[in-house]
């Protein structure tokens, strides 16, 4: 037995040696598999860099670009050429820049005319803005899925630089302000009717605000001849933002309207800017002001001041949205904001998502845009007979008497929100809001050479000729045959006299008109409305508690 140990431990030796080499060879193979593997990925990718280096291998992404040599979104050399040849600003601000982008709307028509798209939503606008504004405008609204488009232009809007680019775009209708238009204006029963009568005669925003009830009258009928189902009454400074659907479309939004709804309220959100230089606002703002309409009541009033900062209102302008009519019989504008109809009250929603995102003062040149359009006198007792809103008073007063810097440092303070403490916190109340949406999808549609294309298509209409129909509607024939609307109907005796006729029934008969209202102040809040006893002590105590830190 003794003998058999030795034996045992020289096998077992012996088995231990001649495994030994063959756990190395299976570690020798591991490795050169790993390092094959490792390799091989390299090896091929630096094989297709060479093939596409070399012109011989068609990389699928170059395919999204027109010059097939260029990464999504940006330009050739010579497309940079033609455009700097080309001049003007709109192409600047309009055209596509170098960044890298993947293009979604490269190949997206915007023809909405199939008959098979309903409901049909139309917008009619009244517009004195540039191309810069306007296109931006008309092609967000195509891809949340507006149809047509009803554009009353004059100033800058109906030059023939930018008009004949308008009328180029599908869907656009441009309706020029000349003296034919003021005289079939003249004539409409608007000015034997009592509801916008308090408007008549006044400079300055009253004006405007006659010329787009004139103008949304007419848009009406034009509306229903191309078989619309809506229709819209919004400022070139206003976007829609369908929140609350599913594919962020206007047109699915209101198909879920119920039939014997008549009109539906869009509450308005404010723009709030960060910054004094903003160039491209629908491009550059993403932090809106949400509306009362849209806010528990303590959390309004309660940080009604703090949002405030010091200015007339909780929003700088108007707090009382925008309205989509549904078309039908006796339909009528209401003043800018709401519709009507000549033989019933309409049956209105208002909506608890979406909104009009309404880009007010967001450019600090705002300031004086608007003082140049009015003539009014600086005076505190003068701007009340030209605005009805008091921001837009102060506004007008400082850019008629402050110097240059003087008016940044007022912008500054009452438009631009440079504490971030304070717009942290009302962020977080939900008073001030995100929204980046709207950013996105005009950002989208710039790299992707939308708007440029545009701005092509239109100088190749310029160039082409009909020199006689662009002249007689070109901004310069347009002013010399321009009559103010504050002059029409002045001259026949029968307005007045029917006015006088009808003063009585009017009266009771119709709805005046709704002009812009600014949203609830502190002195509108009725205490009985809190639900509770403690309610009130809460927001009592956090009212006194919010004046004692700002003071």
């Amino acid at each position: 037995m003794a003998g058999l140990r030795p034996t045992s431990s020289s096998s077992s030796s012996s088995s231990s040696f001649t495994s030994y080499p063959a756990s190395l060879s299976t570690q020798n193979f591991i490795y050169r598999l790993l390092l094959l593997l490792t390799l091989l990925p390299l090896s091929l990718a630096l094989f297709a860099f060479f093939l596409q280096w070399r012109g011989g291998f068609n990389d699928p992404m170059t395919r999204w670009s027109p010059d097939r040599h260029e990464f999504p979104g940006m330009k050739s050399a010579s497309a940079l050429r033609r455009d700097k040849a080309s001049g003007g600003c709109a192409t600047d601000v309009l055209g596509r820049s170098t960044s890298m982008v993947f293009p979604y709307y490269r190949e997206l028509k915007f023809n909405y005319n199939e008959s098979n798209l309903r409901p049909k939503v139309c917008i009619t606008t009244s517009t004195s803005a540039g191309l810069e504004q306007i296109v931006p405008w008309i092609f967000y609204h195509k891809v949340v899925g507006i149809t047509n488009f009803y554009l009353f232009v004059e100033g800058k809007a109906a030059s023939t630089s930018v008009s004949k680019m308008l009328e180029a775009i599908p869907g656009v209708k441009v309706i020029y302000r000349t003296r034919e238009l003021e005289e079939q204006q003249a004539k409409s029963r608007i000015w034997n009717e009592t509801w916008l009568s308090s408007f008549f005669y006044k400079p300055c925003n009253y004006e405007l605000f006659v010329k787009q009830s004139l103008n949304m009258e007419m848009a009406i009928v034009m509306a229903r001849n191309a078989g619309m189902d809506w229709i819209f009454h919004l400022d070139t400074d206003e976007l829609l933002h369908p929140a609350g659907t599913r594919e962020y479309s206007v047109r699915e939004l209101l198909s879920d309207i119920p039939t014997d709804v008549d009109m539906v309220v869009f509450p308005n959100y404010e723009s709030s800017v960060e910054q004094d230089d903003i160039k491209e606002p629908f491009s550059e703002v993403s932090m809106f002001k949400k509306n009362y309409d849209h806010l528990p009541r303590e959390t309004y009033f309660g940080n009604y001041r703090e949002a405030t900062r010091g200015n007339p209102n909780y929003f700088l302008t108007y707090g009382n949205g925008k309205s989509a009519a549904r078309i039908q019989d006796h339909l009528r504008p209401n003043g800018a904001h709401r519709w009507h109809n000549y033989m019933k009250t309409p049956n209105e929603v208002k909506l608890d998502e979406a909104a009009v995102l309404h880009y007010t003062y967001s450019k600090f040149s705002d300031l004086t845009s608007r003082r140049d359009r009015c003539g009014c006198k600086p005076t505190k007792d003068d701007v009340k007979r030209c605005f009805m809103l008091e921001f837009d008073r102060a506004a007008f007063i400082i850019a008629s008497t402050a110097t240059e810097e003087e008016m940044l440092h007022w912008y500054q303070e009452h438009v631009v929100w440079m504490n971030k403490d304070l717009k942290l916190k009302l962020l977080r109340k939900g008073i001030l809001t995100r929204i980046y949406t709207p950013m996105v999808i005009i950002q989208g549609l710039k790299e992707s050479g939308v708007f440029s294309s545009v701005i092509a298509s239109g100088q190749e209409a310029v160039s082409k000729g009909n020199s006689s129909s662009i002249e007689n509607k070109s901004a310069g024939e347009v002013n010399r045959g321009k009559i103010s609307s504050r002059k029409i109907g002045g001259s026949q005796e029968f307005h007045a006299t029917a006015r006088r006729i009808l003063d009585i029934e009017e009266l009771e008969s119709h709805t005046p008109a709704v002009p812009p209202l600014s949203p609830p102040t502190l002195d509108d809040f009725s205490w009985t409305e809190c639900s509770s006893f403690q309610d009130q002590l809460f927001l009592w105590l956090h009212i006194i508690i919010a004046d004692y830190k700002r003071c």
